[in-house]
């Protein structure tokens, strides 16, 4: 059995996974921010496990926000400003005697559909995160590309457009323009603060509005698909990827799958070098499949693949 643990900036989720991928038991937790809070959360989390398993625990994986270094050592956390330059790996290991790894959570997911999603018959494909943010994972070869920091895959910070006379050209970037509450929620109320009307919390109440016939909405909808497609355009151009994944919240709705589909469709017609390669193996946009569990199914196999790796070693 292996604890497979998904740190987000809202909860912990957590649960205990067997060598198929088959999750036995998950819950969660708050995240508490305070590092020392935090580190005896996820040493609690273990134990309980590791108390309850008469098979024993035989590693724990665990998914992380930020530039995740292989060695497990944290440069950045995300929203969790107390884990910065922590090596976690390190921590969990001296608290819990059982082998780590950490693994940054979009990467997680990348991973976890290469062993039981979309992508399991793929050898190079991107997986895109829409959520705060907009994250990624690259997937070249069979293996995750981290790059020379671990920060490979942070699509939310390229730039899309009009970055003369701007003093942070972050604005500009994917993430504020197409990722869900960063992108898609602010620029919204961004829009309805000028209007002077009512600002939202929830992706579900502009699509509601655009469907009612809301101009505003309409508009910022209809900017949003373009933004993320014009994303989705570039990473196409820059890896060549068999499958394009779309992972979040949002890539449970089937309509805005088959939107973004067709707005990429209609982009691609009209880029003149792209347009030659429709119907000769562009990536299709393809939902991820496991959702929710994806980050804790991602760090357990990443677990998993390393013992088998080690074993292997050990045996010549």
């Amino acid at each position: 059995m292996y604890v497979g643990i998904d740190v987000g900036g809202t909860s912990i989720k957590y649960g205990l996974v067997d060598s198929n991928g088959n999750i036995i038991h998950k819950g969660a937790i708050a995240t508490g921010f305070e590092k020392e809070e935090l580190l005896q959360n996820l040493t609690i989390i273990v134990d309980e496990y590791v108390s309850g398993s008469s098979g024993g625990i035989k590693g724990i994986g665990i998914s992380m926000p930020g530039i995740v270094k292989e060695n497990g050592f944290l440069l950045t956390a995300g929203a969790i400003q107390s884990f910065f330059g922590l090596n976690l790996k390190q921590e969990i290991e001296e608290r819990t005697g059982i082998f780590t790894k950490i693994e940054n959570d979009a990467n997680a997911v990348a991973i976890a559909e290469k062993w039981l999603g979309n992508a399991s018959d793929k050898r190079n494909y991107v997986c895109v995160i829409l959520g705060t943010g907009v994250g990624g994972g690259i997937v070249i070869n069979d293996q995750v590309y981290r790059g020379h920091n671990g920060m490979a895959g942070e699509f939310g910070w390229m730039i899309i457009d009009g970055i003369k006379d701007i003093t942070d050209i972050e604005t500009k970037s994917i993430t504020q323009r197409a990722a869900i509450v960063c992108g898609l929620i602010n620029q919204y109320n961004i829009q309805a603060r000028k209007r002077k009307e009512k600002e939202v919390t929830d992706a579900r109440e502009i699509f509601q509005k655009e469907e009612d016939g809301e101009q505003l909405a309409i508009e910022v909808v209809d900017q949003f698909l373009d933004d993320l497609a014009v994303g989705i355009l570039n990473l196409i151009g820059c890896f060549d990827p068999e499958i394009i994944l779309i992972g979040g919240a949002i890539s449970s709705n089937e309509i805005f799958i088959k939107r973004i589909q067709k707005r990429l469709i209609m982009l691609e017609k009209k880029h003149q070098s792209m347009s030659f390669l429709i119907g000769k193996g562009l990536p299709s946009v393809v939902a991820t499949k496991l959702k929710n569990d994806a980050g804790i199914l991602g760090a357990v196999y990443q677990v998993k693949i390393a013992q088998e790796q080690l074993n292997k070693e050990m045996s010549k």
